[in-house]
């Protein structure tokens, strides 16, 4: 039994994680060097966040494992589920109390030397609790009040406490997560419709409120937001203010060109490029090692999404198949996000490469994360292989009982 379950498991996206993540290691430590000795205060040695890495991808991988061995089914018993639930709202409301502030957001708890940031773990139990929720209400999955309703109050109450930090990179992330399960959740179009305008509805009640107070409206619409659209827009036309970022993010690209100019020999890294090992560091691919490095990154996640995606459609067990569907939407939005940013695409927000930026929470995240899509990918094949090779007929059966048998009673009847 061990042997056929160990053959099950789907080791191409093993492979991948594990390139990916070491991949990322490399650039880190070329990107980093330089920030670590001129940025940091106290400065650090050169190898700081590298060594830092290292342990977070020591730390990813053990979890990793964990999650992929452990059957995924049982984050749909109510008292784990329950668990996961509360965990995730009172780390978030603690940070009101106890959490420290990093650009300009208060989103992380400081446990010594290290921090952790609980909205990043908050998107990993929003697509376990819709997973399970959608999976075990497939019977009446169109009630609306009863089916659709209920599950959408968890999710609108957990983006509320993430955008209040503010943090809104990580509140859209979690919102579309959400949206696309729901989309994927078997719902047909009239109670999406119902859903849509309901959101519509939402918004125009609380718009007045975000318009007409002060306060709300000028954390929500603060100049530094306003800056990142109009660096957005038109960057050069501030290049050493609110277009700096981009700006330079096109500078580290475009001297990239095709082949690159060899790992280790950027310039924008020292001391141009902001953030050059987290939020920008597909810029700093590109410069050292051209289209061939930007090419294997975006190839590698799009085959991890692209393989979250035929996981799901595999799957016969809804609440693994919406699990599937979660993990590879988290990836792929995050994706396009921090890529998007980076490339001018959309405005820069600040979202970490998935696997390749430097930070242990959210490396852990996608670690655990991808544990559980290996995990389902893994049942789902021996589920598959042990029902074919129990339907196949024994050596004893003559050619008219191997028919019957792998056809089944249907066949009789039809003949």
């Amino acid at each position: 039994m061990l042997k056929n379950i160990l053959k099950s498991y789907d080791y191409s996206i093993v492979i991948v994680y594990i390139l990916l993540c070491f991949f990322g290691l490399v650039m880190i430590y070329s990107s980093s060097i330089v920030w670590a000795v001129q940025q940091l205060d106290p400065p650090r040695p050169s190898d700081y966040f590298y060594e830092r890495q290292k342990l977070h991808i020591i730390i990813s991988f053990i979890a990793f494992v964990l999650a992929a061995i452990f059957p995924y089914k049982i984050f749909q018993n109510k008292k784990i589920l329950a668990f996961i639930m509360l965990v995730t709202l009172l780390s978030l409301s603690a940070l009101f109390v106890f959490g420290q502030v990093y650009n300009n957001a208060q989103s992380w708890f400081q446990l010594g030397a290290r921090s952790l940031q609980p909205s990043e773990f908050a998107k990993l139990g929003i697509i376990i609790y819709l997973a399970a929720v959608y999976g075990k209400k497939q019977s009446y999955i169109n009630d609306f009040n009863k089916g659709v309703v209920p599950p959408l109050l968890y999710l609108f109450i957990v983006c509320f406490l993430v955008l209040i930090q503010p943090d809104f990179g990580t509140a859209a992330i979690i919102f579309m997560i959400g949206a696309f399960m729901i989309i994927c959740s078997g719902m047909n179009i009239k109670s999406l419709a119902k859903l849509f305008l309901l959101g519509l509805v939402f918004v125009l009640l609380i718009s007045p409120f975000v318009l007409l107070n002060n306060e709300v409206r000028e954390e929500i619409f603060s100049q530094e937001r306003l800056g990142r659209f109009e660096g957005f827009l038109d960057p050069f036309s501030d290049f050493q203010g609110d277009g700096y970022h981009l700006v330079n993010s096109y500078y580290a690209i475009g001297l990239g060109g095709l082949t690159g100019k060899g790992l280790g020999e950027s310039t924008q890294k020292l001391g141009y490029l902001p953030e050059p090992h987290t939020d920008f560091i597909i810029a700093i691919i590109s410069e050292e090692l051209g289209i061939f490095g930007v090419g294997f990154v975006i190839f590698s996640l799009g085959f991890i999404v692209l393989r979250g995606i035929r996981i799901s459609t595999k799957c016969k067990d809804p609440f693994g198949s919406l699990l599937a569907i979660g993990i590879s939407s988290m990836i792929g939005i995050q994706s396009f996000i921090n890529l998007g940013g980076a490339t001018g695409l959309i405005p820069i927000t600040g979202v970490p490469l998935p696997f390749i930026s430097y930070g242990g929470s959210s490396l852990l995240l996608l670690s655990l994360s991808l544990g559980l899509l290996v995990n389902v990918s893994c049942f789902t094949n021996y589920e598959r292989r042990y029902k074919e090779k129990k339907d196949l007929p024994t050596a004893g059966e003559d050619q008219s009982q191997k028919f019957y048998a792998i056809k089944g009673n249907r066949s009789i009847i039809n003949r």
